[in-house]
């Protein structure tokens, strides 16, 4: 099998040329390349990926820690993430984690493998203790803010955010309000239930459910709701395919939307624009944007993305 020093030798070049050639550089004699690539041709040579990653000393793979792969809001941040990957020519390696611990740890492995030039943490499982000593074999940067000055992070205010959408459903004179998060243990759950009370009070356990992801899980929570003694005159659910099963239901209940009910979604998604669903924008493309910028230019910059609430028919 025809290997670089072949190359090197057939072309009367050093392997060194040859590997300038390869990775095309530019600062080699013209008489040089083309004598190189003519025997590249002749002898129908294919380089080896792994070689020229070692030569070069980069991949040009992005490893991205996605807990699921079909989530509205973390295909928002993937789908930034691919943009810029195009625009700079790089690979992007998808590493779905299911939020298990052992998984981000064999992921961060490949790095310590130079399998991937950096990795993009959407979302973890992990404490940053078990993940900062990786940092060491490559940039690693997240999509949450985190003070570890070995992280860059690419984030948004969610903590505002969610004072912000319950402080809009309070000034619109609701104070029975619902809302549904994704993970229980989550540092986002906990933040939303700390907001909450902050601007109502004590929270009723009756006016929070989690695990919903999708339209399905919205329609289960609004049957919920909607059949409590005293039930809630507003929900603000944590996705707009949410926020969408909660307006299906309660419009198969005969409700108006908003004067029976109000309903505030995430993340500005399609359904919710069809919908006409107030909901807080937290431009998650241009987070998976700038996480890319980040990990791409090894920067430990802490960067936030600005939320916004767009104001629709449904509140």
């Amino acid at each position: 099998m025809t290997n670089i020093k072949d190359i090197a030798r057939l072309a009367g070049v050093s392997v060194s040329t040859v590997s300038r050639v390869l990775n095309n550089y530019k600062h080699v004699a013209r008489d040089k390349r083309e004598s190189v690539l003519r025997v590249i041709e002749e002898m129908n040579y294919t380089p080896n990926k792994n070689a020229i990653d070692l030569i070069r000393g980069e991949t040009r793979t992005i490893g991205v820690i996605l807990p699921y792969n079909n989530n509205p809001a973390f295909d928002q941040i993937l789908n930034g993430i691919l943009n810029k990957a195009l625009e700079h020519d790089f690979s992007i390696t998808v590493l779905p984690s299911i939020y298990s611990k052992e998984k981000e740890v064999e992921y961060l492995q490949k790095l310590k493998s130079k399998l991937y030039d950096g990795i993009i943490i959407t979302s973890r499982a992990n404490d940053w203790e078990a993940i900062i000593p990786y940092t060491e074999y490559g940039s690693i940067v997240s999509c949450e803010y985190t003070q570890h000055k070995e992280i860059g992070c690419s984030y948004m205010d969610r903590y505002s955010s969610y004072l912000d959408a319950f402080q809009l459903l309070k000034n619109k004179g609701h104070y029975a309000v619902a809302f549904t998060t994704a993970r229980l243990e989550s540092k986002s759950t906990k933040q939303m239930i700390d907001a909450y009370k902050e601007i109502f009070g004590e929270l009723q356990p009756k006016y929070h459910i989690s695990g919903c992801l999708c339209l399905e899980d919205g329609y289960k929570a609004a049957e919920h709701f909607l059949h409590l003694p005293g039930r809630p005159t507003a929900v603000y659910a944590n996705g707009d395919e949410v926020a969408g099963g909660i307006y299906l239901y309660a419009k198969s209940q005969q409700l108006k939307i908003p004067a029976d009910l109000a309903i505030i979604g995430q993340e500005n998604q399609p359904i919710g624009i069809g919908m006409r669903i107030t909901t807080v924008d937290h431009q998650l493309t241009k987070i998976g944007e700038q996480a890319f910028s980040l990990v791409i230019k090894k920067s430990r910059e802490k960067v936030k993305i600005p939320y916004h609430i767009v104001e629709r028919d449904s509140v």
